[in-house]
Parts: structure tokens; sequence; C-alpha cells
């Protein structure tokens, strides 16, 4: 084999190799902002036998009826130091329209809540990274949360695992998202009520 042969080969290796190492356990169906997500959902047939399941290691959710996933999302869960909280949960509260009550970021808007755990811990929408990020809450992409909370009601089960069955099916077609390098919208815009008002039509100040 000739030089220039053996130096192409190897360079297509390499970058072949970093690659495959840079995405870790997460999907690799394609890359972009949580706000460029809109996942296809199934109307459930019957929503009693709705249920939620977290991988907390895949950062992914599942809207399963039975068998069948009804919605597949990536998420962000909760780092090491502060963990979403692993087991068997039920939704214990909605609320379509809600803002964190505490500092810091009192007011911050936090859409498409469902508390699961505590009322501290629950499902919402959040900016989307693509590793552990959170205080413990599951941050969903905009889409995403608007359509499990319609989804949804109170009593839906919620299993926070590790892994889920899909992880490494519909999961790994999931693309990755990273929400990390967009700026903060201005607190005039995030403390109004134009905030809800374009989230419940997919959007949100100008980042889609």
């Amino acid at each position: 084999m000739n030089k220039p042969l053996r130096f192409a080969i190897s360079v297509a290796l390499g970058g072949a190799a970093i690659l495959l190492s840079s995405c870790g356990n997460m999907s690799t169906g394609g890359s972009g902002t949580a706000f460029s997500f809109d996942p296809p959902a199934k109307t459930p047939s019957n929503p009693s036998a709705v249920k939620v399941h977290i991988s907390t290691s895949a950062g992914k959710l599942y809207v399963t009826e039975g068998d069948e996933v009804l919605l597949a999302t990536p998420v962000g869960v909760g780092t090491t130091a502060t963990p979403t909280p692993k087991g068997n949960f039920k939704i214990n509260s909605k609320t379509r329209h809600r803002r964190r009550q505490g500092n810091p970021g009192a007011g911050y808007p936090m859409t498409y809540w469902m508390s699961f755990y505590s009322p501290a811990y629950g499902m919402h929408w959040g900016f989307v990274k693509p590793y552990p990020s959170t205080h413990g809450c599951v941050r969903m992409p905009l889409n995403a949360a608007r359509k499990v909370f319609d989804m949804t009601r109170v009593g839906t089960p919620v299993n926070v695992a590790s892994t889920q069955p899909w992880d490494s099916t519909i999961g790994a077609k999931l693309p990755v998202l990273d929400d990390g390098p967009l700026p903060n919208p201005p607190d005039s815009y995030m403390n109004s009520a134009k905030v809800f008002e374009d989230q419940e039509k997919g959007k949100m100040w100008n980042f889609n």
C-alpha cells in the first residue's frame, strides 16, 4: 500500500473514532437544539394505561401504552450531586403554566409542570443538554413537554431507572439535543405572559 493511501485511511479511521467516542451513551440520530425537535406522538386509546419511563443514563423519556411507545424524547436529568430520584412514582400534580417559586430564579417559567416525587421534583419544559445538568428535575424539549403534558394525568405512573428497554432501539435513533450554546432570553420576556403564549404555539423568543 502506498504512503498517500495509508495516510488517507488513517485519517478516515481516526475521524471515525473521534465521532464514535464523542457520542458516549447518547443517540447518534443527528443533533440540534431542543427547539427544533418535535417528536411524533400517538394519541392513547386508553389514558388510564399510559405510563412514563425515564432513563437517567441515556437521557431519554418514553410514554407508553401497554407495549407500544407513544412518544420518545431526549431529556435532561439530574447530576451526580443532585440526581433525579429513581423508583416508581405517580404524577401527583400538573400545572400548565408554572413559574419557579423560590430563589434563585423566582418567576422563571417551568411550563408543563408534572411533579412525580415531591413538590420539588417534576418533569417540565427546560433547556436540554446532552449530559446530566439539572438539580433533579427532568427537563424536556418544548414540543415534547407539551405533548407529554396532554397525554398524561394526575395518577399516571412514572418509572425512573438507570436504563429502559427502549434505550438501544427507539432511544438510539433520537437526536442529540444541546441548548447549552443558546443565550438566555431577557428577563422582561421570561417574566411576561407572552412566554406562555409562545410556548403554546411551540415556539419561544427567537430560537425557532
